[in-house]
């Protein structure tokens, strides 16, 4: 097996670049200066260059192709046999891409954040849209490349859901909105609660300490890990043992840092939970965004926003923000964290709501792709698909089509991945408690290691050795599914809301 472990070493040393780009683009999300970006963006399109030559060099082509005459006989379960697969699908995509093209991707979305920014922070569009319209001509020519069948948009979303196809996520959400639609209004026509204690003043610092003590109680390695602050929350990984997170505050709505914590936290505890004989190699990967996204949302929100939780943890929240919330019960609390009303913001829409933005973003994708939504009418076309879908209208730019950073990444075709996640953690979450059932009684008592560890045997230490569609029926043993989500979404908050 000389040729797969030369293979091996080589993908190793290509996997050190791309970590070492990782590390520049956290900095430049964390800590860079803003005059730093153009420095930053040659930097960054230099090593995306070398790293992308690296891998569709013909060395790495013939080593690959050796290691497959090698392994011929190998079973088909073996790593060797998936790592080899999933070699030979990252391979022939690269290869098709111009290396030019990806230093200019590379370039261009630097850039792109730094514009960003400056336009979420003046609510203006306008300065915006020439970076959208240069990013979207990237991802065409991405597509381009690639190859599809049907639509352009299949080639971008297969990069982040491997195998799925734009008419798979439009046939999931034909599933899922009439019974979204329907738990909406019944939600809608009971009494609405109050959460108004969300938005008492909680100091930053204190948020900071008890959201750290929560995600190391749940499992997230400080050791191997760090948080901190950044416009749009994300996790990074530079390995298996530098797994970083970031949130962000507002002194006047506490669940923007809590659950923002214990969101990136389900994502860090899938890049730490990645089997350590796999560091270095292929393997040592998520299988999808979707999957990423299932550990972040399960995390938030089947268990942050569970009355279980808040049965041990409100008395320490209390504790850490002495005064502020010692005239509240945890009944009043609980309902709080768990008020459905159709808002603004992603990622602070409540859990019933949440996909719905997903579909609106999925709709403005398509359209800013194939030109049947200009750019300089995103902003008009958002506020429509906002009222269309949630009855409320943005007021502002910032709150409405710059609230979100993935566009200035170039990374269209990810934003369908954060509902099929959503979806995917109640299966995965039923699944587990029904082959545990220990996990029910120790969530009760404020303890996560034995859903943890199911996590990480069916889901995290697998890595990339099966396709999205592969991993989910090993885990659960069936196909991606919705009712569990909709029996979730309904037993909960109908119990809130004391609907039948």
């Amino acid at each position: 097996m000389d040729n797969y472990n030369m293979l091996i070493a080589r993908l190793a040393e290509i996997g050190h670049v791309n970590t070492s780009i990782a590390v520049l683009s956290w900095d430049q999300q964390c800590y860079m200066p803003p005059g730093g970006a153009h420095e930053r963006a040659e930097q960054l399109a230099v090593l995306g260059k070398i790293s992308h030559e690296m891998f569709v060099d013909e060395a790495t082509g013939k080593l690959l192709e050796a290691a497959e005459r090698d392994a011929a006989g190998a079973a088909p379960e073996s790593d060797v046999t998936l790592t080899l697969r999933a070699v030979r699908r990252d391979y022939d995509r690269a290869t098709k891409l111009p290396t030019s093209l990806v230093a200019e991707i590379a370039r261009a979305t630097t850039l792109g954040h730094e514009v960003w920014v400056k336009a979420r922070e003046a609510s203006d569009w306008n300065q915006f849209a020439p970076t959208v319209s240069h990013l979207l001509d990237l991802s065409r020519q991405v597509a381009e490349y690639l190859g599809y069948e049907d639509r352009a948009y299949d080639a971008l979303l297969d990069q982040y859901e491997p195998g799925m196809k734009t008419r798979d996520v439009e046939r999931v959400f034909d599933e899922l909105r009439p019974g979204l639609v329907a738990l909406v209004r019944d939600l809608a026509a009971a009494p609405q609660i109050d959460d108004s204690v969300l938005r008492r003043d909680f100091d930053e610092e204190q948020q900071r300490i008890f959201g750290e003590a929560i995600i190391a109680k749940i499992g997230y390695d400080f050791t191997n890990g760090r948080q901190d602050r950044a416009v749009h929350p994300f996790c990074t990984s530079f390995g298996r043992n530098d797994v970083r997170i970031t949130t962000r505050y507002d002194r006047n709505w506490l669940p923007s840092a809590l659950m923002g914590t214990i969101h990136e936290t389900g994502h860090a505890l899938y890049e730490q939970g990645f089997d350590p004989k796999d560091d270095f190699t292929p393997l040592s990967g998520a299988a999808s965004l979707g999957v990423h996204e299932s550990q972040s949302r399960l995390w938030e929100n089947i268990i942050g926003r569970s009355r279980a939780f808040w049965n041990v943890y409100y008395q320490d929240l209390q504790r850490q923000f002495s005064g502020v919330l010692d005239d509240i019960s945890i009944d009043a609390f609980y309902r709080a964290v768990n008020k459905v009303e159709p808002s603004f913001i992603r990622v602070e829409a409540d859990e019933v709501t949440y996909c719905l933005h997903i579909m609106l973003r999925f709709e403005m994708e398509k359209g800013m792709l194939d030109g049947s939504i200009a750019v300089k009418d995103v902003p008009e076309a958002w506020n429509a698909k906002m009222q269309d879908y949630l009855g409320i209208t943005p007021p502002n730019d910032a709150e409405g089509c710059l609230q979100d950073v993935h566009w200035s990444g170039g990374m269209f075709g990810y934003f369908p991945t954060y509902a099929l996640g959503t979806i995917l953690s109640a299966q995965l979450f039923e699944k587990a408690t029904q082959d545990n059932a220990q996990i029910v009684p120790d969530l009760e008592r404020g303890e996560f290691g034995s859903l943890l560890a199911w996590l990480r045997e069916k889901v995290h230490h697998p890595g990339r050795r099966y396709l999205p569609a592969e991993l989910v029926v090993r885990a659960t043993g069936e196909p991606a599914q919705s009712h569990s989500y909709l029996k979730y979404l309904n037993t909960k908050f109908r119990e809130v809301y004391g609907i039948c």
